[in-house]
């Protein structure tokens, strides 16, 4: 498998020109962002689905 010789761009810059680190920097930064470790994740893990029930419908705890 060879490499291909005409390149399509994958980014595109609306306005003004981008040079190639600042293109390199923001393909890493948004490479990261899809990687998922840029930002920790809040409150428990949801492991597959869960039944959702309002928090006014839910059993007690306790009859006592």
């Amino acid at each position: 498998m060879g490499t291909p010789e005409h390149h399509e761009p994958v980014l595109r810059v609306e306005r003004g020109q981008a040079s190639d680190e600042e293109l390199a920097a923001l393909t890493v930064v948004l490479l990261a962002l899809r990687a998922g470790g840029a930002f920790p994740r809040r409150g428990r893990p949801v492991n597959g689905s869960r039944w959702w029930r309002p928090r006014t419908r839910r059993a007690p705890r306790s009859w006592q």
